[in-house]
């Protein structure tokens, strides 16, 4: 939604000064209409380009990245959605109507996690594990067991497999709500000294109330 937004100012921007180079250009210096074409895009890709990179700089001042930073998380990032949408499509493949609501859950935490990231990037600091260990194992296991499950013939062994598999994705997706609480483990301790205040607050103005009752 932001990159959306940045790219109708940049084009808010672009358009009209393109237009006013071409104008300048063509009437008030009267050169030709391709001379004042070509003055008119060069400066208005150079605005776009101003603004473009204007913008980004702003972005990474708010996130607190440098761009090289923000380069190597991004990508990171372009690579989880891939994988996330591998995951979320085996868990729905999955036919173990027992685990419908962990499958749910389980969809629903990592796309949470991706969101928080992607929305402050800092974060995927926090995050790391989750995306470079937690978020690969799930992926493979889950498309494992649906390609086993699949199979014509059931024998022993793997129905053994399928079950062992199985209580495995439930230890990820337990670690996986654990990068969550990480994740979000700053917010939760700010909360907790927000509260803190709120308490020691009416606290205050509580003993100050019976003070002044006493003093009656």
């Amino acid at each position: 939604m932001k990159q959306f937004f940045s790219f109708l100012v940049t084009i808010f921007f672009s358009i009209p000064a393109t237009i006013t180079f071409w104008l300048v250009t063509y009437f008030a210096f009267n050169q030709t209409f391709l001379v004042a074409t070509a003055v008119s895009l060069g400066g208005g890709i150079a605005i776009y380009g101003g603004i473009s990179a204007y913008l980004k700089h702003r972005s990474l001042k708010r996130y607190g990245l440098t761009r090289k930073e923000y380069r190597y998380i991004k990508g990171n990032l372009d690579e989880a959605k891939q994988k996330i949408t591998r995951l979320n499509k085996a868990l729905v493949s999955m036919r173990d109507i027992s685990s419908i609501k962990d499958r749910i859950e389980f969809i629903r935490i990592t796309r949470k996690i991706y969101g928080l990231t992607k929305k402050e990037p800092k974060r995927f600091y926090k995050a790391e594990r989750f995306y470079f260990t937690h978020l690969d194992s799930a992926v493979e296991l889950a498309e494992k067991y649906v390609f086993l499950s699949a199979q014509p013939k059931m024998d022993k062994e793997l129905k053994k497999s399928l079950a062992d598999t199985r209580r495995t994705l439930d230890k990820i997706k337990d670690s996986i709500e654990e990068d969550l609480y990480q994740i979000l483990s700053d917010d939760i301790d700010q909360l907790h000294f927000e509260m803190d205040v709120v308490k020691h607050s009416m606290k205050t103005v509580k003993e100050s109330q019976l003070l002044k009752e006493g003093r009656r």
